[in-house]
């Protein structure tokens, strides 16, 4: 919905994506550049058990990874830290790292990246998807 200047979304609205077929993760869109011709890109990155980023650096852009809900393990320039609920850290540009979920639930990061560095379109060349039962029902409930 744009009332204005105000963008906003309902939960029940989200289109979620898979980057390819074998990813262990996917994403519920919340902002992008494509469908809400803003400057970043906002998503709630989903990990399934025993998935994983691949290996990734963005040259330009900052990333951060907010843990929502579940447990994971970042790895950043050769370090390893384990992340839960609450937990949060920036990407600079030129970092490489890696977000996996050992299980045994999945793990929901709230993800933002200034600027868009070709996110939104990576994400949204991949597979539309609908979100599980389980996923909304995580997303309403850390609304609530």
């Amino acid at each position: 919905m744009t009332m204005g200047g105000l963008l906003a979304k309902n939960v029940d609205s989200l289109r979620g994506f898979r980057i390819s077929p074998n990813d262990t993760n996917y994403f519920a869109v919340l902002f992008d550049p494509i469908g809400d011709q803003v400057s970043f890109t906002l998503v709630v990155e989903i990990f399934e058990p025993g998935g994983a980023t691949p290996p990734n650096t963005h040259m330009v852009a900052e990333e951060v990874f907010f843990v929502l809900a579940g447990h994971g393990i970042a790895h950043a320039d050769g370090h390893v830290m384990p992340v839960g609920p609450g937990d949060c850290m920036v990407l600079r540009p030129g970092t490489e790292h890696v977000v996996e979920n050992p299980g045994p639930g999945k793990l929901y990061c709230l993800t933002f990246m200034t600027p868009n560095e070709g996110f939104a379109e990576l994400i949204r060349a991949g597979t539309q998807m609908r979100l599980g039962a389980d996923d909304l029902a995580v997303l309403r409930h850390l609304a609530a």
